[in-house]
């Protein structure tokens, strides 16, 4: 599958960003590659990803603006790494897909069960800071329905 304009498009000849998954917030729709079905811990992270872009719009504007703040923190104290393979492709563009991208990243390390794995870079110290933010902000079931 690949991402182009906004549309998600199937074949080896067809422009675009290679991805795993995709999600449709209005239509309230997840797509999964199909490969990832014999890849469980991978399948694991990438589907909480997808379902915390759900989440990541039912935050609010204040929650998200705190998420952002924490990031950027993280930015201006020169941290290094991620916590997933979106996030870290993220970090070289757009900020706000970025922060958006490093919130579903850090919920997949958070709540996928995964315990470690290549894509978990980012320094002990800034992973505790986003656990932290995550049990106060979300955790704690303070997200609007």
């Amino acid at each position: 599958m690949k991402a182009h304009r906004g549309r998600l498009l199937s074949g080896l000849d067809e422009p675009g960003k290679p991805v795993h998954a995709a999600s449709f917030i209005r239509r309230r729709h997840i797509v999964l590659e199909s490969q990832l079905l014999a890849r469980p811990r991978k399948v694991k992270l990438i589907l909480i990803h997808e379902i915390f872009h759900f989440v990541w719009v039912r935050l609010g504007n204040n929650r998200r603006a705190g998420f952002a703040a924490l990031i950027q923190t993280e930015l201006a104290h020169g941290a290094r790494g991620e916590l997933g393979e979106s996030a870290e492709a993220a970090k070289q563009g757009d900020l706000k897909n970025y922060i958006c991208e490093s919130f579903c990243d850090t919920a997949a390390w958070l709540y996928s069960g995964v315990k470690s794995s290549p894509e978990f870079t980012l320094a002990a110290r800034w992973r505790q800071k986003r656990k932290s933010w995550f049990d106060l902000n979300v955790s704690s079931g303070n997200v609007t329905a």
